[in-house]
């Protein structure tokens, strides 16, 4: 029968034809700003993978890194940083949905580089609390906190998380918050000096955690807070002073070391 004879479909399956085409075009097409697809999380963890060396994997124990190398390719971050800038600058900026699929791998390498394509405007307190109970070795939580977390474009989401983080019993999630307070010193210029001052207490506190990856971090943040100059250098020697008269063997630890680099400094800013 020719096609101008056949009966014409009735509007009402006309109409449902074009919204399943339009669904059709949606599902096929990801929404604008919504990230990359499944696939490319997959292409990127292959090249990941092809970039491995087995002679960086089996040195990670070296840096205390021995359980991370057992789902790592052997990636080292300098080239993990500039895949990232190459990610960033092919796809028009920041993909924080490649991020959390990369995320989602539990590569070591792919969660490295979900540090450096995240987008820190869309950054969420419950994706930071999801990530920070992921953490399982130093490099991760030290990178997501230096790369990420500290420059989120309202800084009080960052130091309400330090707060949270800062009496959990998980070793890497304490870590994170010591590590962030760190971050946050060092890079946040524009943040006033209570905002450290009075965090200075959490350090105090912390500091009798002997776990060697906390106290690590306790010291780190309390040296970062220290080189602020001003009423944080006051602050951060007088609390490293206490606890370097400490009894307890790590706190004593964590006062005397800072009390070295930090009392060769000026106690005011310049």
């Amino acid at each position: 029968m020719p096609a101008r004879n056949r009966e014409r479909p009735k509007p009402a399956a006309r109409g449902a034809r074009a919204a399943a085409k339009r669904g059709a075009s949606r599902r096929a097409k990801p929404a604008a700003g919504s990230g990359r697809t499944g696939a490319d999380r997959d292409a990127v963890v292959a090249r990941l993978r092809a970039m491995g060396s087995e002679r960086v994997r089996v040195g990670m124990a070296r840096f205390g890194l021995a359980e991370a190398s057992e789902r790592a390719f052997g990636v080292d971050v300098g080239s993990i940083r500039d895949l990232g800038k190459e990610l960033r600058r092919g796809g028009g900026g920041p993909d924080h949905a490649l991020a959390n699929e990369l995320w989602a791998t539990g590569w070591h390498e792919a969660r490295l580089l979900a540090a450096f394509v995240a987008d820190p405007a869309r950054v969420t307190p419950a994706e930071m609390n999801r990530w920070a109970r992921d953490f399982a070795d130093w490099a991760v939580c030290d990178t997501v906190c230096f790369h990420l977390w500290d420059r989120l474009p309202k800084r009080e989401l960052a130091f309400k998380r330090v707060d949270a983080w800062a009496g959990r019993r998980e070793e890497y999630v304490k870590r994170a918050s010591f590590a962030l307070l760190a971050c946050l010193a060092l890079h946040d210029k524009e943040a006033p000096d209570a905002m450290f001052v009075e965090r200075l207490p959490l350090i105090e506190t912390a500091a009798a955690d002997d776990r060697n990856f906390v106290k690590k971090a306790v010291n780190w943040a309390l040296r970062a807070i220290g080189k602020r100059g001003g009423d944080c250098a006051d602050g951060a020697i007088e609390t490293a002073a206490r606890l370097a008269e400490s009894d307890v063997a790590c706190a004593r630890w964590v006062g005397k070391d800072a009390l070295r680099e930090l009392s060769r400094r000026p106690a005011t800013k310049r």
